[in-house]
């Protein structure tokens, strides 16, 4: 009997977690995995977060929040409105207290066993693996790298703060000039073997600069696409000039990119092949071509699995991948 292909999906966050939902439909649970990137993973309160893994788990075990688009659903924030008792008393360059990243209560479930699981010396791979099993996810859900690295973002005022205070507590309403992955150097890889032997690479819909972008900046991460650059396919997450969700459209044109398909088309030519973009953008498809990517048009915007799944099927076509 022809065994089904193996599909490595390279992820980010929300986009990429709504990706995995629908393909979790479309591909056996023993060929799919995922990589994920955990750059903007954090230190809150002493507790180790990784929210891209935890956005991924929560939305594909059917556990997230629906209207927020992160965290758990019907959470509650008793602990965080409690920090408020602290504010006139916590001294001026103290952390203690800061309420500004919120945790739900049922959330910080998550980030206790992490922690404490980290401290008795587990890699995030082994945690992540405990988490998700918890969650009763059917697939593979690995660390981009075991590794801390830490997204930095340099404002234009010349201050450099981690991707978390721009994101969250800035709301990402402030113009960046540049963004480094601080620890990069020393971090290794996984999921290497797993790109190399894949019948095909997805890169899902995440923000290209600060969830792809970490992933990429790994030694041999890039080299692995590269050399098997014809069944890697990618979906832009820009659609119509705007990112769904986030500030992607906003940080690719303050960093000096063209916030456009072609824009992202630009950035993975030389790591995919094929480049899925929303109908929205159909007129754009040879301007792309044009960067050297074969072009694709479809229904991206994932409001249901369904289209999710739908998604995941056109992406292996694109490549001559069937499942």
């Amino acid at each position: 009997m022809e065994q089904s292909p193996m599909i490595c999906v390279v992820s980010g966050g929300v986009g990429a977690a709504r990706f995995l939902r629908g393909a979790k439909h479309a591909i056996a649970h023993n060929k799919l995995m995922t990589i994920v990137n955990t750059g903007d993973d954090t230190v809150m309160h002493g507790l180790s977060i990784s929210p891209d893994l935890d956005t991924v788990t929560y939305t594909v075990s059917e556990s997230i929040d629906p209207e927020r688009g992160w965290g758990l659903a019907n959470e509650t924030f008793v602990t965080m409105e409690n920090l408020a008792r602290f504010t006139a008393v916590r001294p001026a360059q103290s952390l203690a207290g800061e309420s500004w990243f919120g945790l739900g209560n049922r959330d910080l479930a998550t980030h206790f066993y992490r922690t404490t699981r980290l401290a008795e010396g587990a890699t995030l791979a082994e945690v992540t693996a405990e988490i998700t099993q918890a969650f009763n996810i059917p697939f593979r859900i690995l660390p981009m790298t075991n590794e801390r690295v830490s997204t930095m973002v340099t404002l234009v005022d010349g201050s450099e703060i981690s991707f978390q205070e721009y994101f969250v507590k800035l709301r990402h309403s402030v113009a960046i000039q540049s963004v480094r992955f601080a620890g990069i150097n020393e971090a290794t890889a996984l999921g290497l073997d797993d790109m190399r032997t894949a019948d095909a690479v997805i890169i899902a819909p995440s923000n290209p600069v600060v969830s792809i972008g970490p992933m990429r900046a790994l030694k041999n991460f890039d080299a692995t696409l590269t050399a098997r650059r014809d069944t890697v396919v990618a979906i832009s997450p820009i659609v119509a000039g705007a990112a769904l969700k986030g500030p992607a459209d906003r940080m690719m044109s303050e960093l000096g990119l063209e916030a456009s398909v072609v824009g992202i088309a630009r950035l993975y030519a030389p790591i995919a092949s094929t480049l899925i973009i929303d109908t929205a953008d159909e007129h754009l498809i040879s301007a792309v071509e044009r960067e050297g990517m074969r072009c694709v048009a479809t229904n991206t915007i994932m409001k249901t699995a369904e289209i999710s799944a739908a998604l995941t099927q056109t992406c292996l076509s694109a490549i001559g991948v069937a499942t």
